[in-house]
């Protein structure tokens, strides 16, 4: 069994041993990193900041109380991903008081602004259609197309995260990529190539 996450990119070297031990040092590292992309993500569903940022807080509280069972964790980024799904669905339910049945087919997903850096060579007009691509995206496939492109997760934890197949994930993956495509039309060339781990 995994018990430490494997840095990829910027990404720490997470210890979960040390967090179920009770070391607050790399329970805070664990936090920090993830902290904004989870609180994103939350927003997303949410759509508003100070109920995300709680729901990713409480998350993160929820787990320092329980470190002792953090080796047990296979995928801590998953793990994460899906704790702040589900806390910010249950947000949703006790707000709106019902079920929601298709959380993913009526949100209006917020996009990242920050950008990566293959995106800084891009030219602006480019970068302003593909940015309107994205936005035009359906938003269950919006939100996979951000999991994956900007958040930088594999199609098998989306596919855990969103309770969809692997299948599916690939399938919006090409649709976003087509419609993208089509939208910056002969731009298409300059389209920043990014490997995609699935």
């Amino acid at each position: 069994m995994v018990n430490h996450l494997q840095p990829t990119n910027e990404e720490p070297l997470i210890e979960l041993q040390r967090i179920a031990n009770g070391d607050e040092q790399e329970f805070r590292r664990l936090f920090h990193y993830f902290s904004p992309r989870l609180n994103q993500f939350a927003f997303s569903i949410i759509r508003v900041k100070e109920a995300a940022t709680e729901v990713v807080d409480d998350v993160f509280i929820r787990l320092w109380k329980q470190k002792e069972r953090a080796t047990t964790i296979a995928n801590i980024r998953v793990y994460l991903y899906v704790a702040v799904k589900n806390s910010a669905l249950n947000y949703l339910s006790s707000k709106a008081n019902q079920q929601i049945t298709e959380p993913f087919n009526h949100l209006d997903i917020a996009l990242s602004r920050d950008q990566l850096p293959d995106q800084k060579m891009i030219s602006a007009e480019l970068q302003k259609r593909i940015t309107s691509a994205i936005e035009a995206l359906p938003p269950r496939c919006k939100m996979i197309f951000k999991l994956v492109r900007e958040d930088g997760l594999r199609y098998k934890d989306v596919a855990e995260i969103l309770n969809l197949t692997v299948n599916t994930v690939d399938a919006q993956m090409v649709i976003a990529v087509k419609r993208i495509a089509e939208k910056v039309q002969s731009h298409f060339t300059s389209f920043p190539k990014k490997s995609v781990k699935k």
